[in-house]
Order: C-alpha cells, then structure tokens, then sequence
C-alpha cells in the first residue's frame, strides 16, 4: 500500500427482501497507485455483490468510489463520511479521530500484515541516508509525505525538507530511472521490494534504510455510525472473501492473499508516533 490498501462495504441494518435499497457508499482510498480506476471499480462492483451475499444484506445494498489521491480522499470522506471504508495507514491515522475510525480487518500479503519500508540505491554509491541530503528521492509512497516522515522514518527525518521528492505513479518507472542515474534513490514497500528480483536491472542495488515492522492497513469503520455486530458481521464476511471465486477478483488486483480480524492494539505505536511533537 503501500501499500497497498483496499476496502470494501459498509454495514446496513438488515433491509426487509423486496425493499429498494439506498446504497451506503464506500470509499476506497489508494494514495500514489498505479491500479486503474476503471479496473478497480468493476472489482469492486464484484467484491461488494459479494459482501452483500456472503453478509446476506440484500443485492445493490453498497456502491463505491475510488480514489488514488490523498486530497480527493479526505474530500469525499467529509463529504459522504461513510460508515466503511479502505484507506492507507496515513490516511487512517490522519482521519481517525474526525471521523472516528476503527480498524475492521487487514489484508494478509505473502503471509504478513506488516511490511518494511526500504530506501534503494545504486550498489556502493551511498553508505547512508544521511549522504542523501539534497538528493533525489522517487516512490510511489511519497503521495503521503507526512506518513513517509512520521512512520517510515519514525520522525527523524522530513522527506520534503530533506530530499528533493520525484513522486511517481509507478514503482518500476522509478526504479528504472533509478537504474539510469535519473534519481539517487528510490523508496519502496514491501510488496515492491519482492518484485525487484523480476525486473532485470542494469545496476545492483541495495538499500541504506529499512524501516521497522508497520502493519498494513486495510478496513476501517466508522464506530460512530456502526455497532459492534455490524462491524463483527462485516468482517466476518471479509475473512473469506479472498477464497471466494468472484470476490477473489479484487484480492488478486491488489495482491492480497486475504483479509483477517485486526487487533486495534496493534496500531498503538503507529498513533504514538503520528501524534509525537518532533
């Protein structure tokens, strides 16, 4: 997410058989992906026809928007302040207190609910992130700079003060930009940091910066406007989306093996150094 970061539905009291439904939206916040919107929007037609049958909420009871920029996000939070919805690790930690965000489920990629962060270089070429000052930072994951700096570096460094930012909308772009001398560094995460091996490049790299553990972020509700067996029920139909032959669709477009029930305890040092003064 970067993760990655996918959502889904959004939990109506049981609605009586023949009622026409008003769907509840969710919003879908995936900051600095290359996924295409229209791709993702008919995933995720199908994973909530899913949701709906799995949860038994009657058919057309949930709609979506998706959406790839932090501001367009924040917009339609406010805007349609959803009862669900799939964000970023930033997005949640940024929003949760206005809108009351509780973690539902995360997603399982590979195996993890936590990633790492890493920042690449040319082989030999930088010791340290500190000889990046001034320097050339690429990444799909700068579309949350705030996040970068907070979590990824614990505080201790401000990307856009300290590098000079070349966000882009691809991994592999940037990567082989990096190849080329285009960029001193790229940053990624975990996810496309297991796919370097695939892509053939010119120069060795290594990497001057891992982060620590970070979880991934995947469902969030409202607990405002949710129950407890709302939010219960919604995540219990979610486990076993991934298994499912249509819900499936949206897993394998993200790269998600499956969604299981979250601890909330295990956000706690993520909300600790996004609330720190540095």
């Amino acid at each position: 997410m970067r993760k990655i970061c996918l959502i889904i539905a959004s939990l109506l009291a049981p609605i009586a058989v023949g009622a026409a439904p008003n769907p509840e939206m969710i919003v879908v916040c995936y900051p600095g992906g290359a996924v295409n919107a229209k791709d993702a929007n008919g995933a995720m037609n199908s994973m909530l026809r899913v949701v709906e049958r799995v949860g038994q909420w009657q058919a057309n009871s949930f709609n979506s928007v998706f959406i790839t920029k932090p501001d367009e996000c924040r917009k339609q939070m406010a805007e349609k302040n959803p009862k669900f919805a799939i964000t970023s690790l930033g997005l949640y930690l940024e929003l949760r207190n206005p809108h009351n965000l509780v973690p539902v489920v995360q997603p399982r990629i590979k195996g993890r609910t936590s990633e790492r962060y890493r920042v690449m270089v040319q082989k030999d070429k930088y010791k340290s992130l500190d000889e990046l000052k001034g320097k050339t930072l690429g990444g799909t994951v700068l579309e949350e700079p705030a996040f970068i700096g907070r979590i990824v570096f614990a505080g201790k460094y401000d990307p856009a003060r300290f590098f000079v930012l070349k966000p882009s909308n691809q991994a592999i772009r940037a990567l082989r930009a990096l190849d080329k001398g285009e960029l001193d560094a790229v940053i990624l995460n975990e996810q496309q940091f297991g796919g370097l091996d695939s892509l053939h490049l010119e120069k060795p790299l290594e990497a001057v910066f891992e982060s620590g553990e970070i979880p991934l972020m995947g469902v969030v509700a409202n607990s405002a406007i949710t129950t407890a067996e709302e939010r219960a029920r919604f995540g219990k139909a979610l486990e076993g989306m991934c298994t499912d032959a249509e819900g499936k669709k949206l897993c394998e477009l993200f790269g998600v093996e499956s969604f299981v029930n979250v601890d909330p305890a295990v956000f706690e040092p993520m909300v600790k150094l996004w609330t720190e003064e540095k």
